[in-house]
């Protein structure tokens, strides 16, 4: 079976037809799946999606039980956690419901770990780390685009100097250079390439 353009998230199975990894849709399974808005929904309380996945937390004065569902707690109440709680030997935790979040000062609500700044996200040379709540994900740097290209997905060189996105002057020639462009005065005009007199 082959997939002409690829299934990101997903396997190939047919011709052009791709069956997704669980929690991805979409014809190349490159779409995250919005569990949250499922009918069922998974949560019983509140629901946060991820990507890929989702994560499942309580209203406070509830905790998080395995499957999902959210069981009435005093001492949870007592604590006013912002993503319910949990209890481990007597002792009342608050929970954050991704990896990409940390318990702030007060113990009870959680901040965002820009895993970006700190080092914890690794993306490859030519992508970006765009941090968002809770998690992160990697974006084609600056001048690329994601293609499928020889059976997975890359970054490439965008050609500003076909694709018109240049600020190149009027006369002036457009290089297309690696993740970016360059401009040059035509004979017998002088100046940057963006400005030509």
């Amino acid at each position: 079976a082959t997939c002409g353009h690829g299934c990101k998230y997903g396997e190939c199975t047919g011709p052009n037809k791709c069956k997704c990894f669980p929690g991805f849709t979409g014809k190349t399974c490159n779409q995250d799946l919005n569990e949250c808005g499922l009918k069922p929904r998974p949560c019983e309380h509140r629901c946060m999606n991820t990507h890929g996945s989702y994560k499942c937390y309580c209203l406070n004065g509830y905790m998080l039980m395995p499957d999902g569902t959210c069981a009435s707690s005093r001492t949870c109440a007592t604590v006013n956690c912002q993503y319910g709680c949990e209890e481990v030997k007597g002792q009342v935790q608050c929970l954050c419901p991704s990896g990409g979040l940390q318990l702030g000062p007060n113990g009870r609500t959680c901040i965002d770990i820009d895993e970006c700044s700190t080092g914890k996200a690794v993306c490859s040379y030519n992508r970006r780390c765009v941090n968002t709540f809770g998690s992160f994900y990697c974006k084609c740097q600056l001048g690329y685009e994601l293609k499928y290209t020889s059976g997975h997905y890359n970054c490439v060189d965008v050609n500003e100097c076909v694709t018109n996105t240049h600020r190149c002057n009027l006369h002036a020639e457009c290089l297309n250079t690696e993740g970016s462009f360059q401009c040059k005065c035509k004979q017998g005009y002088r100046g940057s390439g963006l400005d030509c007199a």
